[in-house]
C-alpha cells in the first residue's frame, strides 16, 4: 500500500484555512451590514485582497503547513495556526492605521473576522485529526516497515511506533544484513513481498558496504530507506545535522540559544518587554515601595548575590520582604510562612511574586532574562554540582530568568529533592527557544502572582 498521497494533508488544510479566513469576512461583514452584496462594491473588497496577501506571506514566511506524519499533532498545528493569525493580526492593524481609508473601516467588522476564522480552523484541525485516527484505527493509511537490526536501538524504532500506533505504521519483522549476500537477498524478498514502504537501517549493526546494497536495493523496489544512527549518547543535547558541502556534520548543542537569531530575538525580547513592564508598572512599584516604607523600618531594596551564566557571581535586586536584622540568623532558605524573619507586607509580595519586580533592572543590564532557570545561592550551586552535575552544568549555559518553567511548577526550592525537581523542569526550555513559549511561561506566571501562590 504505497503512495499514500504524501503532501496532500499539509495542502487541504492551507486551502481549507484561505477559504475560511474569506468566509469569516463575508460572515462577519454580513453581520456587521447586512448586505452581502455590497461587499463588492466598496472598498472592503480591497481589504479582503489584501487579507489573502498577507495571509499566504505570513504562512510563507512561518512556515505554517510543512509538517509530517510524525509532527502532525491537534497541539502542535493549532500552535503554529495561532502564531501566523497573531502575526497577520497585526500586519493588518497596521494596515489600518497607516491606510487613508482606514478610519472607514468597522473595527467590529475586523474583530468579528478573526474570531470567526480562530473558532473554525481550530475546529477544522480537531475535526481532522480525529478523523485521520479513525480512519487509521479502520485500517487505512498506515505505513508498512521492518528494521535491518535486532539490537537494543531496533528495539527502540520498535517501541517508538508501538507506543504511538496513531501514526499508522505497521510492523513487518527484524532482519539482519549478515556478512554475505544471502542477508541482502532476504533483505529484498521481504520487502518486496511485504511492499514495505520504509525500511529503517541501524547504521551501528552495517558495514557501509551494506548500506550501500540495502539503498541500492531500495531503489529497485521504491522502498523509503531511513537510516538511523545511535545517537543515545547525546541526544539529550538536541544534536542537528548541518550539511557541509556534501558531508553531513553532526553538530552537539552544547551552548543553547547560541545562534545568533535566537540571541537576537531573546535580547530584544527582553528589553522590550522590561521596558513595558516598568512603564506601566510604575504605580505598582510605588505602592509597593509606600508599603514597605511605611510598614518596616530599613531600605525598600534588598540586594543578594546569585550565580549566573557560566557561574558569573552578580547581585539580584527585590523588594526587602524580610526584617532588616534577617541575616543574624544565618543564611538560610525561607520557611514559608512560619519563617519569623518576614514582614506582613513581605508574606503579601512573596505569594504575589511582587517581591521580584524589580529583577527587571537585573535583566536590563543584561544580567538575566525574564524567562529562563532561576539565579541560585552559591551553595545551593554547590549543592547541585554535587547531586547532579552534567544536568546543572547545562543550566549555566543560559542566563538566569525571573520566572521558569521550573519556579511555576515547583516554586521556591528549599531541599536538594526539590532543586532536583526544579532543574529538571528547566532543561526542558533548553530544547529549543520561541518567543511564543516566553509568552505562555509569563502567562502562567501572572496566573500564580493573581491567585498568589507565590512561596
Amino acid at each position: 500500500m504505497k503512495n499514500h498521497y504524501p503532501g496532500l494533508l499539509p495542502k487541504v488544510h492551507l486551502w481549507l484555512d484561505v477559504a475560511l479566513l474569506n468566509l469569516s469576512f463575508v460572515v462577519a461583514y454580513l453581520l456587521r451590514f447586512d448586505n452581502v452584496v455590497g461587499i463588492l462594491e466598496n472598498e472592503y473588497i480591497n481589504l479582503l485582497l489584501v487579507a489573502n496577501l498577507v495571509w499566504i506571506f505570513t504562512i510563507h514566511v512561518f512556515k505554517t503547513y510543512l509538517f509530517t506524519r510524525l509532527s502532525y499533532h491537534f497541539n502542535t498545528q493549532l500552535t503554529a495556526f495561532l502564531k501566523a493569525v497573531t502575526v497577520h493580526c497585526a500586519v493588518m492593524t497596521a494596515f489600518l492605521y497607516l491606510s487613508k481609508q482606514g478610519e472607514e473601516y468597522s473595527r467590529y467588522q475586523f474583530l468579528m473576522t478573526y474570531g470567526f476564522f480562530i473558532v473554525t480552523s481550530t475546529l477544522s484541525r480537531a475535526a481532522a485529526v480525529i478523523s485521520l485516527k479513525m480512519y487509521r484505527q479502520a485500517g487505512y493509511n498506515y505505513n508498512r516497515y521492518a528494521i535491518v537490526g535486532r539490537g537494543e536501538l531496533a528495539q527502540l524504532i520498535r517501541e517508538f511506533y508501538n507506543d504511538r500506533k496513531e501514526l499508522g505504521y505497521r510492523y513487518y519483522g527484524m532482519l539482519q544484513a549478515g556478512e554475505n549476500s544471502n542477508g541482502i537477498d532476504e533483505i529484498e524478498t521481504l520487502v518486496k513481498g511485504k511492499q514495505l514502504d520504509y525500511l529503517y537501517c541501524c547504521l551501528s549493526e552495517m558495514t557501509d558496504e551494506q548500506v550501500r546494497e540495502v539503498i541500492k536495493m531500495g531503489e529497485r523496489q521504491r522502498t523509503q530507506i531511513r537510516l538511523v544512527p545511535d545517537f543515545r549518547g547525546f541526544v539529550t543535547n538536541m544534536a542537528t545535522i548541518e550539511y557541509h558541502d556534501i558531508y553531513p556534520i553532526i553538530q552537539v548543542n552544547t551552548k543553547p540559544f547560541s545562534s545568533l537569531n535566537e540571541q537576537t530575538v531573546k535580547r530584544a525580547f527582553d528589553l522590550i518587554f522590561s521596558i513595558v513592564v516598568m512603564i506601566l508598572g510604575a504605580p505598582v512599584f510605588f505602592l509597593v515601595w509606600a508599603a514597605i516604607k511605611i510598614t518596616s523600618p530599613g531600605p525598600v531594596f534588598f540586594k543578594q548575590q546569585r550565580s549566573g551564566r557560566w557561574g558569573e557571581l552578580f547581585y539580584i535586586y527585590k523588594f526587602r520582604s524580610m526584617r532588616v536584622d534577617a541575616d543574624k540568623m544565618g543564611l538560610q532558605h525561607s520557611k514559608g510562612d512560619d519563617d519569623p524573619r518576614i514582614t506582613p507586607i513581605g508574606r503579601i509580595l512573596r505569594k504575589s511574586r511582587l517581591d521580584e519586580l524589580p529583577q527587571f533592572i537585573n535583566v536590563l543590564k543584561g544580567e538575566m532574562s525574564v524567562v529562563g532557570p532561576r539565579p541560585l545561592y552559591k551553595y545551593d550551586v554547590d549543592m547541585l554540582m554535587e547531586a547532579a552535575p552534567h544536568d546543572f552544568q547545562r543550566l549555566l549555559t543560559v542566563k538566569p530568568g525571573i520566572t521558569s518553567i521550573g519556579q511555576i511548577n515547583v516554586g521556591y526550592a528549599d531541599t536538594v529533592a526539590k532543586n532536583v525537581e526544579r532543574l529538571k523542569y528547566d532543561l526542558q526550555y533548553l530544547k529549543s527557544y520561541s518567543v511564543f513559549d516566553d509568552v505562555q511561561l509569563i502567562f502562567r506566571t501572572v496566573q500564580v502572582m493573581v491567585l498568589g501562590r507565590g512561596q
